[in-house]
């Protein structure tokens, strides 16, 4: 029951996006130059909101805009009804839905769709992970010199030991080539299936990650937080692999060379 509501909420913020893209709507700015919320975000989150509350009304939903709307249930829902808000607003399809769904403090089903490739990617706990309904699995390659990798930044700055362009400049200073997407939803899903070889963020949110890191250990990768720690969505930093290059990229974050 709860896996055929999150394919059907998904869906419908899907359905909400394909509407709005590339056509008129409002922008708005959330406080933080280029942290921006448009109206087909909101449009997204009322029809996902709408789909769990119908069928699932006692559940605590956590959402992007909306923020916390607890309840006594042990299961949440983790929504960003767009991830991947500035190239929407710009009319680059790297963009997408992405609802995780946690039961007792543990994701047991994460969903991620970019309606305009058409990929849908699903996991759930115990079970794989899969791209359109085949199954996927994270990369083979074992040399982090030889690996493409994928990273974001955030919208202000951590100017800190060991941020993130200091981290970009020592990679790509060995050839490595690191990408930037601009949705670490996907970053997540194409490492999970085996498009990239790694993802590193140094600050996110729960909505950002929780489906796709599931995405990612279901493909048979290997996510911590910066440190080597097991994951957690409810702090900021993230390395997702497929396990083989793990502590290599988890050593040059920390500090280490190559």
């Amino acid at each position: 029951m709860i896996k055929s509501t999150l394919l059907q909420a998904i869906d419908a913020g899907a359905n909400e996006l394909k509407k709005y893209f590339n056509g008129t709507f409002t922008i708005s700015n959330k406080g933080t130059l280029n942290d921006l919320v448009t109206e087909a975000d909101h449009a997204s989150e009322k029809a996902i909101f709408s789909v769990i509350q119908n069928n699932h009304p006692d559940h605590f939903i956590l959402s992007e805009e909306t923020g916390e709307m607890p309840t006594a249930s042990t299961t949440k829902w983790i929504i960003d009804p767009i991830d991947g808000t500035i190239n929407f607003a710009n009319g680059i399809p790297i963009c997408c839905v992405s609802i995780g769904v946690e039961q007792d403090g543990k994701m047991i089903l994460g969903a991620v769709y970019n309606p305009f490739m058409n990929e849908m990617f699903i996991a759930e706990k115990g079970k794989g992970a899969t791209l359109n309904g085949q199954k996927i699995q994270v990369s083979n390659k074992s040399d982090i010199l030889s690996s493409c990798l994928v990273t974001g930044f955030p919208y202000q700055y951590l100017d800190t030991e060991n941020g993130p362009l200091q981290i970009f400049e020592k990679l790509i200073r060995k050839a490595i080539p690191v990408r930037r997407l601009g949705s670490a939803a996907l970053d997540l899903c194409w490492t999970a299936a085996g498009r990239f070889d790694g993802f590193y963020e140094h600050k996110l949110q729960a909505w950002d990650s929780a489906a796709g890191f599931l995405i990612v250990e279901e493909a048979g990768g290997k996510v911590t937080d910066l440190k080597g720690n097991p994951y957690s969505p409810y702090q900021p930093g993230i390395i997702a692999t497929n396990g083989k290059i793990h502590a290599s990229l988890q050593g040059v974050i920390n500090g280490g060379s190559l």
